[in-house]
């Protein structure tokens, strides 16, 4: 039975996935939807023919999967491209999301959405919003190292996404992950773990 349901989210760059990785390590059933994503738009997902249909077959790539740095430009310049997008994937997302929650066994349960703030309906779905935070200058610094990106490509997308401030604005609690150390970004994502067990429980990370 789910106690609990808190909403992660964050910035590109942001750390949000190693603050999930965590959280799974205690032992919550973290449901992933960017992970969704790239599964239904994979070689062979539920939404690829439904993507070529929509847009065309220069949308897959030869691999067979969705080419995502050819949608992500049609995404940021071209005209209702993003809302044709989204119709596609968003109900595709939230059927997984209901299934692999309803298959959780512990009763945390955290949401990983990256654009949680940006939807309408995420808030009312969940008890707790958790944002991991960080300067825009280290998002594109984390973001160009590890993906190789140039920077610009990494801003427009950060200019996508809902601002810091409306972030932090949602928030019942910000993890502010600038200049720590992956210990201490743990012993923080700890601190409000403890907040959610009853006293005297134990977790299973050390």
């Amino acid at each position: 039975m789910t106690l609990w349901r808190i909403g992660l989210t964050g910035g590109i760059g942001s750390g949000k996935s190693t603050v999930a990785r965590r959280l799974a390590g205690h032992g919550a059933t973290v449901v992933d939807t960017d992970a969704i994503a790239r599964a239904l738009t994979a070689p062979g997902g539920a939404a690829i023919d439904a993507l070529r249909a929509a847009f065309g077959p220069a949308a897959i790539g030869a691999d067979g999967a969705l080419d995502r740095a050819w949608m992500r430009e049609r995404a940021f310049g071209e005209p209702g491209a993003k809302e044709r997008l989204e119709a596609i994937l968003h109900p595709m997302i939230g059927e997984q999301v209901a299934r692999e929650a309803a298959a959780g066994r512990h009763p945390v349960c955290v949401y990983d959405v990256p654009l949680l703030v940006e939807s309408a309906h995420w808030r009312g779905r969940v008890d707790r919003v958790w944002v991991v935070d960080c300067t825009p200058a280290t998002q594109v610094a984390r973001v160009v190292a590890r993906s190789g990106w140039d920077a610009s490509t990494v801003q427009a997308v950060i200019a996508r996404q809902a601002s810091r401030a409306a972030r932090r604005a949602a928030a019942d609690a910000v993890i502010v992950n600038e200049g720590l150390s992956l210990d201490a970004l743990a012993a923080e994502v700890d601190h409000l773990w403890r907040q959610l067990q009853p006293a005297g429980s134990a977790t299973t990370t050390g």
